[in-house]
Order: C-alpha cells, then sequence, then structure tokens
C-alpha cells in the first residue's frame, strides 16, 4: 500500500471528490496538512485514524465547511468554491456528529429538508420531494417514526432519522461523520448496506469511522496519523492490520 503523492490529471477529471495538499489550520497548527487522494464513483471509502487525528476536520474541509489554509477540493472536477451553493447541495450531501435540527420539528419535516437544494427556500416541496423522503426513511428504517417529534425520540432513532434526511438529497456524494453513532448493531449492518448500495449504484461516500473491523467493510480505506495521510488501500491490504 502507498500514499499517493498527487492524483493523476485523468483520475482528478473522473473523481466523484478530489483533494490536493489539502491542509486546514486550527488553532495555529496544521490540523490537516498535505491529503491528497481521489474517491471514484462506485466507491465508499472509510477515514480512520486515532483520536486527534483531524479525520472530522478533514470531512469539514472537504464539505466546505471549514476554509482551508492549503491545497484544493474538487468535486465532479471542478473546484469546490466554483460550484453555486445550491448546485453543490444537490450532489453532495452532508451528515456531521452534531448533525442539526430543530427538537420540535416533526421527524417528516426533517427528512423533507434534505430536498431543499431541489425546490429551495421558498418553494413548496413536490409529490417527488415527498416520494424521496419517504424513501429515505424506509431505507433507515425510520418510517415508523414519521409524525413525532425529534425531540421525543432515543439516540439511535434521532440518528436514523438524520440519515434519512442527508439520503432524502438523494446526492452522488455522501461526506458522513461517524454515521454508526447511537445505532444499535442491526441498524449498523443495514448502514453500511446502504453505504455499498450508493457506490453499487454509482454514487461515492466518504465516511469517518472509529471502529477499524467495520471500516474494512469498505472499498477503501484511508488512515490519518496527525492530520496526514500515512496509507491507504483495499481493506484486504495487510498494512492495514498492522
Amino acid at each position: 500500500m502507498s500514499v499517493r503523492a498527487e492524483p493523476a490529471t485523468d483520475a482528478v477529471a473522473a473523481a466523484a471528490l478530489c483533494a490536493e495538499g489539502l491542509g486546514v489550520r486550527r488553532g495555529g497548527r496544521m490540523v490537516v496538512d498535505g491529503v491528497t487522494f481521489a474517491l471514484r464513483p462506485g466507491q465508499w471509502a472509510a477515514v480512520v485514524g486515532t483520536n486527534g487525528a483531524g479525520k472530522s476536520t478533514l470531512l469539514l474541509a472537504l464539505a466546505g465547511l471549514l476554509p482551508r489554509a492549503a491545497g484544493q477540493v474538487r468535486l465532479q472536477g471542478r473546484p469546490l468554491e466554483a460550484w453555486p451553493p445550491r448546485e453543490r447541495a444537490r450532489r453532495m450531501a452532508w451528515l456531521g456528529q452534531q448533525a442539526g435540527a430543530e427538537g420540535e420539528l416533526a421527524v417528516d419535516d426533517v427528512v423533507l429538508l434534505g430536498r431543499l437544494p431541489h425546490h429551495g427556500l421558498l418553494g413548496a416541496p413536490t409529490a417527488a420531494d415527498r416520494q424521496a423522503s419517504q424513501a429515505a426513511l424506509a431505507a433507515c428504517d425510520a418510517t415508523a417514526l414519521a409524525g413525532r417529534r425529534l425531540d421525543e425520540l432515543s439516540g439511535g432513532e434521532r440518528q436514523r432519522v438524520l440519515l434519512a434526511r442527508a439520503l432524502a438529497v438523494q446526492a452522488p456524494l455522501l461526506l458522513l461523520d461517524e454515521p454508526p453513532a447511537h445505532l444499535d448493531p442491526p441498524h449498523q449492518r443495514a448502514l453500511f448496506a446502504a453505504l455499498a448500495a450508493h457506490a453499487a449504484a454509482g454514487g461515492a461516500a466518504l465516511a469517518v469511522l472509529h471502529d477499524l473491523g467495520a471500516a474494512l467493510g469498505a472499498d477503501r480505506v484511508l488512515v490519518l496519523e496527525q492530520g496526514r495521510l500515512v496509507a491507504e488501500g483495499a481493506p484486504g491490504d495487510a498494512a492495514l492490520h498492522q
């Protein structure tokens, strides 16, 4: 297994997401330092590393939610900042560790928020939006939660609803920070099956995970250490087990 110094030009053009020498400075130090990789359509990848390795910061920068100190992020071959916000939101769905949603909102409305990039703030949800939201709820085994308020849910139920909101976007790229958080084992397995199905349908996903065993179910594993990408490869690569 090797660390790519720079993706080839054709890989950049074909990538769902590409980072080139990405650096992020926080608190006066480089928390992400010179990270370069390309994620292709049809792949889901896991980012692993010890606490403080920079995993969540990397994901925030890839989503455009943190300023970069160095490097470039490309979405479908174009610089991230070249995308109009609404178009970018249609192509990239985000789920953070502290995903925001008002506690008094009904589950149906929370998931419908994922459709905002399609109908806009001033537009009313369409039948297609509601169908996409219902399909996302079903994919997350959360249909029975529809109509309940978010603040009435357990941690695991809430996480399934927020995952459904991300899936409802129907974006080609998913960026997920610790998506198994609060989920019981059956729902964790369902989550990973959904990521595999998303990739099999031609999408791409990048998920930060703390569980290396779970990460080995991904198509690729990226290992961060002190903000640097120190290894990447397929799960069967022996170096990932050292």
